[in-house]
């Protein structure tokens, strides 16, 4: 084996061990997470939200290393400005609340921009009848929390829609990122809900965040996946062509 082949062999497998061992640690801290809601340990839930988020944009930025290509641009920037609304979030007053909000809204832009640049909308069809569904749903919803809702309803409606895009956009690119993105607008409808004081279901907390870390896992890895079938389909094509040309 030559030094060149050896060295390439050892990054490969380097790179393999970050991707796994940052998968790892989001998912034993989501689950610490998790439990830390179940069993009210506050400051365990105050130390690993902020944690979320980063190790998932660096699993993801070390799983595309690990496939030897780069992870779509805006797939970080997504991750992170989340992080920034999960720390604004715990805050707890009405100027981190919108902020938060704000922050999410950017990330809400990342993904619908990632989405579209990826072909979420080439079939025609298809997309506005899930847009449709989803827009249905939009109205129904707001139209419901809007006596409730106080001084945040324009910011609710206003941000309700820009989730509801990356719903609409996420389901054009196969059904990880779909349920990544329905996950995503239910996760956010429980926090609405809270917010226009409605009875909440038991362990309401936990199953906005248990939604949220999910969604956010499906809509990383579903475009990462989409990624390494788009690579494939042009490898395959151009194999196509050179196949033709020779005959």
């Amino acid at each position: 084996m030559s030094i060149r082949t050896t060295t390439r062999a050892t990054g490969l497998g380097g790179r393999l061990r970050s991707a796994t061992g940052l998968l790892g640690g989001f998912a034993a801290t989501s689950a610490a997470h998790l439990g830390s809601i179940l069993s009210g340990a506050s400051v365990l839930q105050n130390a690993t939200k902020p944690a979320l988020m980063p190790l998932l944009a660096a699993h993801s930025v070390a799983a595309a290393a690990r496939a030897e290509r780069e992870a779509p641009k805006l797939l970080a920037p997504a991750l992170l400005a989340s992080a920034g609304g999960d720390v604004l979030l715990q805050l707890k007053n009405d100027t981190a609340f919108l902020a938060g909000m704000g922050s999410f809204a950017a990330a809400h832009v990342c993904y619908v921009t990632m989405f579209v640049q990826r072909g979420a909308f080439t079939d025609r069809r298809r997309a506005l009848v899930v847009a449709a569904a989803y827009a249905t749903a939009w109205a129904g919803l707001v139209g419901q929390l809007w006596p409730d809702l106080g001084d945040l309803k324009v910011p609710v409606a206003g941000y309700s829609l820009l989730l509801t895009s990356t719903a609409v956009a996420s389901a054009g690119l196969g059904w990880r990122t779909g349920l990544g993105g329905a996950l995503f607008l239910l996760s956010d409808t429980l926090i609405a809900t809270q917010l226009a004081e409605w009875r909440e279901l038991p362990g309401h907390q936990f199953w906005i965040m248990a939604t949220y870390v999910l969604a956010q896992y499906l809509l990383a890895s579903g475009i990462l996946q989409h990624e390494e079938r788009r690579e494939l389909r042009e490898r395959q094509e151009l194999l196509d062509r050179l196949a033709g040309s020779a005959r």
